[in-house]
């Protein structure tokens, strides 16, 4: 029964975003907004409501450490997840754009997180403040998009066709019934994930981190893998991108504010995931400087890190016997390998830019 709460809760989540974004920008549309600006905001934000739902169910109803890991974790499967197997199935073109000014200012709101999070909690004032900086992030794109020659989106989500979906009513309708599934989506979901970390005896931060944040995350997986598959891989790049940006602005942000106490932090949370998330927001930086593509290889490492990531997370929850050596292999072979070899990838680039560029 649990289980069947959690994935109809889970299934209203995603139907209830699929509702939102088509309901809201085809109204977008008609009432003349720039289709990139609609892709970049109304589309991210509809790929990220479930995360929003979900987030703000678990601070208004005091389970803190959901509304935390739920943030955390998605942020974490969106670039290594969702990018590792995007690029496996075709290697990404990633526009200038997305190295110059998305990935900087998701790189800048990760630190603002993990900075904020030092006195373990964020506050409502912290809120306030992610909140802001994602509502200056959307100017910025508003103005981008009115000075720019707006490029159409090509994705059935923001497309304005005639007939009956160009309708004013419907639209609306669309809205109001996506928002109403995303209430009660999130209620189930958060309600059997509390069960469930019960029932386990895992801690609800764990089912936080990583079943909740793969459910609630799945939107981003269907348009960036779908976008790949078709041929539009900056979209698939500029979805994970623009979702983790408002994962932490918005999501976290008014998590935060609607919270009564703000949001507890736990250590484990400081001292390991908080890290993993700015650490895999910085390690886009020379992956997608590198030639502006993403290869096979680099998403097959983005995928392996998020298989060792979640590994870690189960063997810490049960406290197994390989953690210790785990843990050891990983920081002693695999990271500093990975290190390396991206720092190699990334020198040469750099020495081929400046032979062309003299």
């Amino acid at each position: 029964m649990i289980l069947m709460t959690f994935l109809a809760g889970l299934a209203l989540l995603i139907f209830g975003a699929d509702l939102l974004v088509r309901g809201a920008s085809r109204l977008s549309l008609s009432l003349g907004i720039a289709p990139l600006v609609v892709g970049l905001t109304v589309v991210a934000f509809g790929t990220s409501a479930p995360e929003l739902a979900v987030s703000v169910k678990g601070a208004l109803d005091g389970q803190t450490d959901i509304a935390l890991g739920n943030v955390v974790g998605s942020n974490i499967f969106n670039v290594l997840f969702i990018l590792g197997v995007s690029a496996l199935l075709a290697p990404l073109v990633v526009d200038r754009q997305l190295i110059r000014q998305e990935v900087p200012i998701m790189v800048g709101l990760s630190a603002l997180v993990l900075w904020m999070a030092m006195d373990m909690s964020i506050s409502f004032a912290d809120g306030a403040l992610l909140l802001g900086a994602l509502l200056a992030y959307i100017v910025l794109l508003y103005r981008q998009g009115k000075n720019a020659a707006p490029a159409e989106v090509a994705d059935a989500l923001v497309s304005n066709p005639p007939g009956l979906m160009a309708r004013l009513p419907v639209q609306l309708a669309l809205i109001v019934v996506g928002l109403a599934m995303l209430v009660l989506g999130s209620r189930w979901l958060v309600d059997a994930a509390t069960i469930f970390a019960t029932m386990l005896g895992v801690s609800p931060l764990v089912i936080g981190l990583t079943i909740v944040a793969a459910g609630t995350s799945l939107p981003e997986v269907a348009t960036s893998v779908i976008a790949a598959l078709r041929g539009e891989r900056e979209i698939a790049v500029g979805n994970v991108l623009g979702s983790g940006i408002f994962n932490l602005g918005a999501v976290l942000g008014i998590s935060a504010m609607v919270s009564g106490t703000g949001l507890q932090v736990p250590p484990s949370l400081l001292a390991f995931d908080l890290p993993v998330m700015l650490a895999v927001a910085i390690a886009c930086l020379p992956i997608l400087f590198t030639g502006h593509l993403i290869a096979r290889w680099e998403g097959a490492v983005f995928l392996g890190y998020y298989v060792a990531y979640t590994t870690y997370l189960v063997l810490n929850a049960q406290e197994h016997d390989a953690l210790d050596e785990f843990a050891l292999v990983m920081s002693t072979v695999v990271i500093p390998l990975t290190v390396l070899t991206l720092g190699a990838v990334a020198w040469r680039e750099l020495k081929h830019w400046r032979r062309t560029h003299p």
